[in-house]
């Protein structure tokens, strides 16, 4: 938006030629998943900005109100990248940057979204006033914010521990239907001093209502505790 108030030239136009740059080093430095999957998403970026200048043209804010205008902006665009981020592609433009900073900086994508953006946001003071700045500053950093709050929700699963006497036909489900993995424990109870058999298994949340409603259909004397797990790194992310 700053370049475009600068040099007369369409805001399309800049994000096309600046997602061209970007994706290049997207394709270099993180992979040609990452870059193809981002190839189609900036490419579709500059042609839905150019629709939209033509059908819904506008010269100032859609709500008249900074404030309403923020919370839109984080709430929908943080969202978006979340959503981008975890199936490893990007719209473009600095989210390329933020995502380079995350893989070799090891900084969560979200903080890696600030700092990407704060220097943009900066420039806002060549073509805007002081209380446009401090709002982009303060747009870009509860935009870092939202981005994690949404990639943490995507990647929270249940930790689900389950003791019952005839654990086969669970242990089976979980292995078999759910492709999932299990693993035993001996447990004892202090009341009968009775040994048992706990299963301890991870589940992404749709996986978790699938065991819950078997649990319930079976009809068996279980005893269930869930917990939840924030993220899982390794072999469970092999699924299937």
């Amino acid at each position: 938006m700053v370049l475009s108030q600068l040099l007369g030239i369409p805001i399309s136009l800049i994000t096309f030629i600046l997602n061209a740059v970007l994706l290049v080093i997207g394709f270099i430095f993180i992979g040609k998943d990452f870059g193809a999957k981002t190839i189609y998403t900036s490419m579709l970026l500059p042609v839905f900005l150019w629709i939209f200048e033509m059908l819904f043209p506008f010269s100032g804010s859609l709500t008249q109100n900074q404030v309403f205008d923020l919370a839109a902006y984080i709430l929908i665009i943080a969202l978006g990248q979340a959503l981008l981020f975890h199936v490893n592609a990007s719209s473009g433009g600095l989210d390329i940057v933020a995502k380079i900073m995350n893989k070799f900086m090891h900084i969560e994508l979200g903080k890696a979204v600030t700092l990407a953006g704060l220097f943009t946001a900066m420039t806002s003071i060549f073509v805007y006033d002081v209380s446009t700045l401090i709002i982009s500053i303060l747009g870009t950093y509860g935009n870092g914010l939202a981005v994690d709050y949404f990639i943490d929700g995507f990647n929270k699963r249940k930790r689900v521990c389950i003791i019952c006497d005839d654990y086969k036909d669970i242990q089976d489900y979980i292995l078999n239907d759910l492709k999932r993995g299990v693993t035993l424990y001996t447990a004892q109870g202090a009341y009968d001093e009775k040994h048992r058999t706990e299963l301890v298994t991870i589940l992404a949340k749709q996986e978790y209502r699938l065991l819950l409603n078997y649990l319930h259909t079976a009809q068996k004397q279980v005893f269930v505790t869930v917990s939840t797990v924030n993220e899982v790194i390794g072999e469970w992310n092999k699924h299937k």
